[in-house]
């Protein structure tokens, strides 16, 4: 057991494996998406049947993967689906069984994830989702096509995203875990301080885990902005980290419901970028840390500023970070080390 652990991080200590470009001429790409029966799911298939997540030309077919007790609810969303009548829809397939789901697949959004329940300990969560993952990471791995690109999304997911990762066999460049929609959140909430002119010289960044000590930074790649007044660094400095780290609590504090509507938009964002391309903007992704200019240790799922194209991501390079940005990150890349042991990885 020892020598596979070690065997498995090899791959996230080094330099990450070499990134085969996603291929651009697929007549219809294979998408599954997991626990797709939930909220995220439902939000989601129609804006990939649509088009928005890989252009207005390329046919999907769509695999929705949940449990056994939610193929009713599969069947009413894929009904929805057909009944919606969009052309770039191949087909919609519903499944419990994973290697139905992924046998062939392009892309996979990993929505599905056990939920933290009332007196369950950090621990038994996190060795919970270890075995889902694990067993997810083996069947991508036997049957998903060798250039899926895999993004997670259930929680933990920097730590689901590793577990993953290093199940056997998985490219781990080809494995994401979504931090885009805390991006996207910091970027609304600077176009609401600064306008539209002030925000577009603003680059947002979110460093870290995708969980409370994640860090949003709006300076460390706005070296050519014009410096913020007093009261705006003030704000950004102070009130607009808690704002993003705590944004989706409030959201349902006041629904009721989670923030799905965004998370999808975030999940099509993010997936729409790393394949298609990202056109030479700064987005935020959750890769694995390994060849960073940063110094964030190896072996993590970590968010980083990346760039993207043909389904390959670089990290960002130029980022000047002040001392309380690093004293953050080191406290969200202690985060993320304890999550991992916990995980028993």
């Amino acid at each position: 057991m020892a020598t596979q652990k070690i065997s498995n991080f090899l791959t996230l200590f080094a330099p990450p494996r070499p990134m085969a470009a996603f291929p651009s001429n697929l007549p219809v790409l294979t998408v599954a998406i997991t626990g797709a029966a939930g909220q995220i799911g439902y939000s989601l298939a129609p804006l990939i049947a649509q088009g928005l997540m890989f252009g207005p030309h390329q046919k999907v077919a769509l695999r929705l993967l949940d449990l056994g007790t939610a193929q009713d609810a599969l069947s009413g969303v894929r009904m929805e689906l057909l009944d919606c009548a969009l052309p770039l829809l191949h087909s919609v397939d519903i499944t419990a069984d994973p290697h139905v789901a992924f046998t062939g697949a392009d892309a996979a959004v990993l929505c599905g994830a056990f939920p933290r329940r009332p007196g369950m300990e950090r621990q038994d969560l996190l060795l919970t989702n270890a075995g889902i993952f694990k067993q997810q990471g083996r069947v991508i791995r036997d049957a998903a096509a060798a250039h899926c690109r895999v993004l997670v999304v259930g929680n933990p997911a920097n730590t689901n995203a590793l577990i993953l990762a290093t199940s056997g066999g998985l490219n781990p460049a080809h494995v994401s875990a979504l931090t885009r929609l805390d991006h996207n959140r910091a970027v609304g909430l600077i176009a609401a301080r600064l306008g539209p002119t002030g925000a577009a010289h603003r680059q947002a960044v979110i460093w870290g885990n995708h969980s409370a000590t994640q860090v949003p930074d709006v300076e460390s790649l706005s070296s050519a902005a014009a410096p913020l007044s007093a009261d705006d660094a003030a704000y950004f400095h102070g009130e607009f980290i808690p704002q993003v780290q705590q944004r989706g609590a409030e959201v349902m504090k006041l629904r009721g419901l989670s923030s799905a509507l965004s998370a999808a938009k975030a999940i099509v964002d993010h997936m729409r970028d790393w394949i298609l391309g990202s056109e030479g903007r700064v987005v935020s992704m959750a890769v694995p840390s390994a060849g960073n200019p940063y110094g964030v240790p190896a072996g993590l799922i970590y968010s980083f500023p990346v760039t993207c194209a043909a389904g390959v991501w670089h990290f960002a390079p130029g980022a000047v970070l002040t001392e309380d940005i690093k004293r953050r990150m080191d406290a969200s890349t202690a985060e993320l080390v304890e999550e991992r042991t916990l995980a028993g990885l």
